[in-house]
């Protein structure tokens, strides 16, 4: 396989929104490849590769991304998978200018399009829409089994990467031999974003509302007397949570595997900021003074293994019960399908410092590693004032409106507006006809289906976080940016400026860098 194979598949599957043409141009890439080949693609695929970090940081690249690139490939993919091997091992005097030159050298012998590509993927920065869920189906649909039995397979080995190919060399049969075992923690299950309380109930409509605790997430396994406890990322961490490890062997039960979250208090109860618990999962512990110092606090929300009883494919809201048999250490809980409750509840989680609810369908499985549609996430966005530079004509039912909004941060030093994404999010039918006659006023050339305007137009955009995107001349974009309301009350000298924006990206990085790491 050559590497342009699996850059083209990349770009493909980023440029388009349907699912299932993603899951069809996956499909043909890995269907038929010898299984040494995708031990390779496949974590590339998910944007890592199988050695993990090699050593090469942003000074490293910064030393090396003007390589010239070549004119034509040769590259093959496992003459990249050998140069990373080659990168990672090397140590010693010079180490550092010798990662640079062997960098240096891939890079140079790759095309522009492979380059953008192994820097990306280098750095854990490879967004092309080939996320978990939908590279297990492109799996399975090469392999031809159900999607479902590639999922859980991942899900039980925590290895997207091992489950495809035993899909893909074994097929069912060496699918069904994945089980749930206890020291083999397996991916969390991740939740999708709700804009609101009645965005939650609208999509699930009686829901179990829990609070969204900003602590480290974790997962206990207990067998008899011993315990481990695993951080999101799998990591063993046992040793610095000693308060997880006790509450754990106190529960009545022989065997166990408990997902929850462990924080920091205050002596008031309310919890220390995420940065801080993290204190406690550090690299070099004095545990026993930082637990006099800084004590942890469980809360379990899930019970995927009770004694005997695997309970995975459970509805939660027997998983919930059932947890509730063995520990009073639950994370706050409420069901209802009544909008003023669910608003009271989540105002009330706010007020006592955490971050948010989760919404969770009383009906749903644990997905391990899925970001799946049974739970859904309800968090105080971030917002900012930002300037609508160009708007796009809509389609469907949004035709004749201008819909997709293109967004700017002030720049105070340069002058002028920085881009920093778009959104058609949030636009009620009154909204879209009140923007399209206000920017259609203030229009100032086109160019194809969009309307360039005079930046004037000031509106309140709310968003979960700031991440990285060379796609825009900021090189920032705002996730599930959604339009609040415009701001009639504030002119473009006063929006937000692009240093805020830089701002708000530094913490949401550090944050998941932590919350990564822990």
């Amino acid at each position: 396989m050559r590497l342009h194979e699996v850059v083209d598949a990349s770009r493909e599957v980023s440029a388009t929104r349907a699912r299932n043409a993603k899951v069809e141009r996956l499909a043909a890439l890995v269907r038929g490849r010898d299984p040494d080949l995708l031990a390779i693609v496949v974590p590339w695929l998910c944007g890592d590769m199988r050695q993990g970090r090699i050593g090469v940081g942003w000074s490293t690249l910064a030393a090396v991304r003007d390589t010239p690139a070549a004119a034509a490939t040769g590259l093959s993919v496992r003459d990249v998978d050998a140069a990373f091997t080659a990168i990672g091992a090397i140590a010693g005097a010079r180490s550092n200018a010798r990662r640079s030159d062997a960098l240096k050298a891939l890079l140079g012998a790759s095309t522009p399009d492979e380059q953008a590509f192994l820097v990306n993927l280098i750095m854990g920065e490879l967004r092309q829409g080939a996320l978990a869920g939908v590279l297990a189906e492109g799996v399975a649909k090469a392999a031809d089994v159900p999607g479902d039995a590639v999922r859980r397979a991942a899900m039980l080995s925590g290895d997207l990467a091992a489950a495809a190919l035993t899909a893909l060399t074994e097929g069912l049969p060496g699918l069904a031999k994945y089980r749930l075992a206890l020291f083999r923690p397996v991916q969390p299950m991740l939740a999708q974003t709700a804009e609101d309380v009645a965005d939650a109930l609208e999509r699930l409509g009686t829901a179990a509302f829990e609070a969204k605790l900003d602590g480290a997430r974790v997962q206990v396994h207990r067998d008899d007397e011993q315990v481990r406890v695993y951080t999101r990322a799998l990591h063993d961490v046992t040793s610095a949570v000693p308060e997880v490890v006790e509450a754990a062997l106190a529960l009545p039960v022989r065997s166990t595997i408990l997902d929850g979250e462990v924080l920091a208090l205050r002596p008031d109860g309310s919890p220390h900021p995420f940065q801080t618990t993290m204190r406690r999962f550090g690299r070099k512990l004095d545990v026993a003074a930082l637990r006099a110092e800084l004590p942890l606090t469980p809360y379990f929300f899930d019970a995927l293994l009770l004694d005997d009883a695997d309970l995975q494919l459970a509805p939660q809201s027997e998983r919930f019960a059932a947890l509730a048999r063995v520990t009073d250490r639950l994370v706050p809980h409420v069901v209802t399908a009544d909008p003023a409750v669910a608003t009271a509840f989540l105002d009330a989680t706010l007020a006592q410092g955490h971050e948010g609810v989760m919404a969770k369908d009383p009906a749903s499985p644990y997905e391990a590693g899925n970001r799946g549609a049974g739970w859904l996430k309800i968090k105080r966005p971030h917002t900012l004032d930002l300037v609508v530079l160009a708007a796009e004509w809509g389609s469907g039912r949004r035709q004749g409106w201008l819909s997709n909004l293109h967004l700017g941060a002030r720049d105070p030093d340069g002058g002028g507006f920085v881009m920093l994404g778009k959104t058609f999010k949030g636009l009620t039918d009154a909204l879209l006809e009140w923007q399209t006659a206000a920017l259609l006023a203030r229009e100032t050339h086109r160019e194809g289906h969009v309307v360039y305007v005079r930046p004037e137009v000031v509106v309140e955009i709310a968003f979960d976080e700031v991440q990285d995107s060379p796609r825009y001349p900021g090189q920032f974009a705002l996730r599930f940016a959604r339009v609040k309301r415009y701001r009639d009350d504030k002119p473009a000298a006063e929006a937000d400026t692009i240093e805020m924006v830089r701002a708000i990206h530094r913490r949401d990085r550090d944050a998941g860098r932590a919350r990564d790491d822990g």
